[in-house]
């Protein structure tokens, strides 16, 4: 089993679209109702769909960077604004916040090998 997409509910399509795109998102589906984007690298998918309802953010989402300080000052650079700059934090990630349009949490993030294998990880059993 594979980690196809996530899906967030959005309040304005052309809005949220635009936001990702300049993140780096590939469209891939555009309707008035939904889009659908490939991920920067790799072959991740994400998705937009339109909602009437009060958007109540909750998933937070991660997107590694390998050179996270030199991703945060050009997205700056293009005028993204960050809630919190690049920080080392306890779980040996390096990491800064953004909102999207709707108040959803996006963290981007480098973490080398402690993605996978930190030194807390669960042991295989024998």
């Amino acid at each position: 089993m594979r980690l196809n997409q996530v899906t967030i509910p959005v309040s304005d399509i052309p809005r949220s679209k635009d936001f990702y795109q300049r993140l780096g998102f590939r469209l891939l589906v555009d309707s008035p109702h939904y889009s659908r984007f490939l991920a920067p690298q790799g072959d991740t998918t994400f998705s937009l769909h339109l909602t009437p309802d009060a958007i109540v953010p909750g998933a937070v989402i991660y997107l590694e960077c390998d050179a996270l300080d030199d991703e945060v000052a050009a997205l700056q650079a293009e005028g993204f604004e960050f809630e919190t700059g690049p920080a080392d934090m306890g779980w040996l990630w390096r990491e800064a916040n953004l909102r999207d349009p709707d108040g959803h949490l996006i963290k981007l993030y480098h973490a080398g090998v402690n993605r996978i294998d930190p030194p807390w990880r669960v042991k295989p059993e024998a």
